[in-house]
């Protein structure tokens, strides 16, 4: 009697604190995955009362459409790149601002501003830096990189994608530097210190190994962000010029809600979503490696 009494205690505690919280994950992302999988294995284009059953078509399709396949390949290159830069510069600025320079605060606030900003809103504040600003760059110094708008060429358009992604999530990732660089003791820097280190050592062989899971956390959200990015490449370039910038996440939406083929769209973000979810976890698993043995 007395187990029973405990386990329905608990069971009660439970409901009681995690109840809504499971109800609400259910209802806002459980059950529209699972409805999603289900619109894989139909011809519904998103708008029709009637919802057609067409088996494993859509993922035949899915396997032929080149494009898609294209758009993903430049996801995880730009992906690759973003998130590599991101990081880079949230580390150095993190490293910069807890350096004790004068006025810390404030450039701590200036270089998180940008993540405030959204994407929309800032795709088009760099879209005019890009085909204006640019501009005035090459005819006052002449350099044949700013002769011209970066957004008319494939090559520039999709560099012009990496730097306004760096640009914004580096502030965001400078936080969680800036919390684990202050999470190593000072008093294992100073024995370093004792002992011979100078400050690159002691950089090298005390800070970076004891900040390995601050660097997991930051490289899985960059990640994950990254490979959904949508609202600053649908603002900045449109997905143009001729597709050259059309990530992943676009390809998806034009599919389910332009194209009217929202099954093979839904089939389509599963596989992103996979894609997704192997380099992410696989990423989470070797940081967790490093952070065990560090």
């Amino acid at each position: 009697m007395k187990k029973n009494n405990k386990l329905s205690s608990k069971v009660v505690t439970f409901l009681g604190f995690g109840g809504p919280s499971v109800i609400l994950f259910s209802c806002v992302v459980l059950l529209p995955f699972i409805y999603g999988i289900y619109l894989t294995f139909t011809g519904w284009d998103g708008i029709s009362s009637k919802i057609p059953c067409v088996g494993f078509e859509n993922y035949s399709r899915l396997f032929q459409d080149k494009e898609f396949w294209v758009s993903l390949g430049k996801t995880i290159l730009y992906a690759l790149i973003s998130v590599i830069l991101a990081n880079v510069v949230a580390f150095l600025l993190a490293y910069l601002v807890t350096s004790k320079i004068k006025g810390s605060n404030f450039f701590r606030a200036a270089f998180f501003t940008p993540n405030l900003i959204g994407g929309i809103v800032l795709g088009y504040i760099w879209q005019f830096v890009f085909n204006k600003g640019i501009l005035i760059i090459g005819e006052k110094t002449g350099i044949q990189l700013f002769s011209s708008s970066w957004l008319s060429d494939p090559v520039k358009a999709f560099w012009a994608l990496i730097i306004v992604t760096v640009w914004q999530l580096s502030g965001y990732l400078m936080l969680i530097y800036i919390a684990g660089l202050m999470g190593v003791s000072e008093n294992l820097k100073e024995a370093a210190r004792i002992d011979g280190c100078d400050e690159k050592k002691t950089m090298r062989y005390i800070t970076l190994p004891l900040m390995a899971g601050t660097f997991t956390i930051c490289f899985f959200l960059a990640i994950s962000r990254a490979f959904v990015t949508y609202d600053v490449n649908i603002s900045l370039t449109q997905g143009g010029p001729f597709n050259s910038t059309r990530l992943a996440a676009m390809y998806v939406y034009n599919m389910a809600f332009s194209a009217k083929e929202y099954g093979l769209g839904q089939a389509e973000a599963l596989i992103l979503f996979l894609v997704i979810a192997v380099i992410s976890i696989s990423q989470a698993v070797m940081g967790k490696r490093k952070e065990v043995e560090a």
